[in-house]
């Protein structure tokens, strides 16, 4: 009887032990997983290093392609700070100003309407999702002469305005918030209804507080696009001291000589304020794209 009942309690033990145990994966896996990893990161920071190392290069030297400069030198932010004709730092506080003051406009615009078509019902509400996300498919440069009609008639030509208010009606944010607010339980809002809150108030003490991942995902990209964008600054800014960062540093490429040093000087101080942004805002990026349900 010992034996027959000893058999099956091994025969039992030994699945159990074999289902609760969790093997690493091989080595080999995990050398050539991070092997990819790096190969990836080179990739992607060696152009930023290469900036970096170019902008401490004299005007011949960065003319030659090599990664450490043999003479560095600061020469090219000593100019691009100094000289009369291209004020840097003011073009930096306007794309700073423009940037941020879009972003903002931005989000709120299209925090309401992105809740009004997750959450309201109304007459003609799908049409009109419709119509906003097909507006996705329309070229911006489409927009370009309409959009300049209106700020000339608004009198908001070569100012700042000009370059934040155009763009801060888009439909993508509309769209990303959408996909965000549709995925958050109604019953927190049905709970906070019984306890007597409105509409608005469930919007701004509900809604927005859960929302941190996907409004900072949007400022950030947001921020982005108004701060790289370079055409239309070009088309409705004129005095030198009011463009922003992107064409302002093209004026210093004449049209006969190519300073490269100086143009890297400028490419480094174009980057920093995105990197920082993205260093700081970089786990609600992760978790607000994730939860949207928008896969880049």
């Amino acid at each position: 009887m010992a034996q027959t009942t000893t058999a099956p309690a091994r025969e039992q033990e030994a699945p159990v032990a074999t289902r609760g145990g969790t093997k690493p994966p091989p080595l080999a896996k995990r050398v050539g997983f991070y092997t990819a990893l790096l190969l990836l990161t080179i990739v992607f920071v060696s152009p930023l290093l290469f900036m970096v190392s170019t902008s401490f290069k004299t005007n011949f030297e960065a003319a030659q392609p090599t990664w450490i400069p043999k003479d560095p030198t600061t020469e090219g932010y000593s100019f691009i700070f100094n000289a009369t004709q291209t004020p840097v730092l003011r073009w930096f506080a306007n794309s700073l100003l423009a940037a941020a003051g879009q972003a903002i406009l931005i989000l709120i615009t299209a925090s309401m309407a992105a809740y009004a078509l997750a959450r309201m019902e109304f007459r003609g509400k799908r049409l009109l999702a419709a119509l906003i996300i097909a507006t996705l498919f329309v070229p911006p440069i489409v927009l370009l002469i309409p959009n300049y009609v209106i700020v000339a008639n608004l009198g908001w030509l070569d100012s700042l305005p000009a370059v934040i208010v155009p763009g801060a009606a888009g439909a993508f944010g509309v769209f990303f918030l959408r996909q965000f607010f549709v995925s958050l339980p109604r019953e927190l809002e049905e709970a906070a209804t019984l306890d007597g809150a409105n509409r608005f108030q469930i919007f701004y003490k509900v809604i927005l507080p859960l929302s941190k991942p996907a409004l900072a995902t949007l400022a950030l990209l947001s921020f982005l696009t108004n701060w790289n964008d370079f055409l239309w600054p070009l088309y409705v800014l004129f005095s030198p001291e009011r463009l922003t960062l992107q064409p302002g540093l093209s004026t210093l490429q004449s049209a006969f000589t190519t300073d490269y040093a100086t143009i890297m000087v400028g490419g480094v101080i174009a980057s920093l304020p995105v990197l920082i942004l993205f260093i700081i805002a970089q786990r609600f990026i992760i978790e607000g794209v994730s939860r949207s349900g928008l896969k880049g």
